[in-house]
């Protein structure tokens, strides 16, 4: 039983950092093309420019995710894994000074002393490590993998800015900006209300919060290209 339990949280772990990973490349996907394709569109209504730039931004985009999601998580997991070396040396040098700390970090959350004793010393005896890492480092054994989360990204960024980019490019020239806003807000609210309900939270503030952040990069993007775009005589 023990046994299934720990292969049920492992997957649940995973399943949880690939989730995170890939809210985050949909998201950054999403708002980061499209205030990309309408700041081009705020500077020029040529369709070729918008494929170039948005294609190019996309790809460029979704390999910056993946990098920076792999150099963080692994970053993290080094850290984790020195953490970790460190306490399994302090165990083997001084197992009962070890033990007195556990039993005292019991003993801060409110057990009794000897309660605590005994909870350290059975918790000792079954996996003296594990016990240090989860209860005096507050991690656990299922550490995020850093390739997961890297294409989890990649391919989540992809998808995401596929919409405001197949919205800017599909769409009539009159309708244009309008598509694309539609799309790209009615994306992040659902986006958003989705991941947030999937947390246990509050959808509707979630979604607004998505909309409100999207609104404001197009509204920015699109003046700032149509100030470039005016002065460079485009």
């Amino acid at each position: 039983m023990a046994h299934s339990s720990d292969r049920s949280q492992k997957r649940l772990g995973s399943l949880l950092n690939g989730l995170r990973a890939a809210v985050l490349g949909a998201n950054d996907g999403i708002i980061s093309t499209a205030g990309l394709v309408v700041g081009v569109a705020g500077a020029t209504p040529h369709r070729e420019t918008l494929l170039v730039a948005g294609v190019a931004g996309t790809v460029a985009g979704a390999l910056s995710m993946a990098a920076g999601e792999y150099v963080s998580v692994s970053t993290q997991r080094d850290t984790e894994r020195a953490a970790i070396a460190r306490e399994r040396r302090h165990l083997a040098e001084d197992p009962a000074g070890e033990l007195a700390e556990l039993a005292g970090m019991y003993q801060e959350r409110g057990i009794s002393e000897e309660l605590s004793h005994k909870v350290a010393k059975e918790l000792t005896d079954h996996d003296a490590l594990r016990a240090h890492v989860e209860v005096e480092l507050g991690l656990n054994r299922y550490r995020v993998n850093p390739w997961q989360a890297a294409f989890a990204s990649l391919f989540s960024f992809l998808l995401g800015a596929a919409i405001p980019l197949s919205a800017m490019l599909l769409s009539p020239d009159a309708w244009r900006l309008p598509v694309t806003v539609v799309a790209v807000l009615a994306a992040t609210a659902l986006l958003g209300a989705t991941s947030a309900r999937m947390g246990g939270a509050l959808p509707m503030r979630a979604a607004l919060r998505c909309v409100v952040g999207g609104s404001f990069a197009m509204l920015v993007t699109y003046l700032i290209g149509s100030l470039v775009g005016s002065a460079a005589g485009l």
